[in-house]
């Protein structure tokens, strides 16, 4: 039977070490191409590259620094955007594509309601939230990788008058709302 217990996560530096091995589980196929780089008035933990050719900032933060961690990843991807054809010029090895677009992943411990509204409000393509458990296995530290899923927000869906009369579906829509080519709208028949 293991003996899992909750610990004190250790100092930032030990921390971003100890997370650097389980990048892969935040952002499947990524490659780091650089650590601690200084960026708009601070550092960003990880930089890296999607297979997309998508930049990707990872930022950690320590328990209670979630706000601010949302706050630093919109600085920071400010920052790094206007930078990426310059670093293209520099390594053009490293897989990155202008336009592509600079995503932020925040792994912090836990985040509080504000933080969730606020990373959802920007999106998931521009970031994602990560909470990190550090625990002891019989002795040995270790850390654990919990993504948080997002809901999508929910909208209603505003009827018409007459969209009851008009339309063929339940919802009201109508074949026009559906913006479907006749070829896309035969394989639904």
């Amino acid at each position: 039977m293991a003996e899992l217990a909750l610990a004190r996560p250790p100092r930032k530096s030990q921390l971003i070490e100890g997370l650097r091995a389980r990048l892969d589980e935040v952002v499947p196929s990524l490659q780091l191409i650089a650590e601690g780089v200084l960026g708009a008035d601070s550092n960003i933990d990880f930089v890296g590259v999607e297979p997309t050719g998508r930049a990707v900032l990872i930022l950690v933060g320590e328990d209670g620094d979630d706000l601010e961690l949302i706050g630093r990843a919109i600085a920071q991807r400010a920052w790094v955007e206007p930078r990426i054809r310059d670093w293209v010029q520099l390594a053009p090895n490293l897989g990155l594509r202008p336009g592509a677009g600079t995503r932020a992943v925040l792994l912090c411990a836990s985040f509080g309601d504000q933080t969730k509204a606020a990373a959802a409000a920007l999106g998931s393509e521009a970031v994602s939230l990560v909470r990190y458990h550090y625990l002891q296995n019989r002795g040995n530290p270790e850390i654990l990788i919990e993504p948080i899923a997002r809901a999508a927000p929910h909208a209603p869906t505003p009827r018409r008058a007459d969209s009851s009369a008009t339309a063929p579906f339940r919802t009201g829509l109508s074949h026009e709302d559906l913006g479907l080519t006749a070829e896309e709208y035969v394989e639904f028949e």
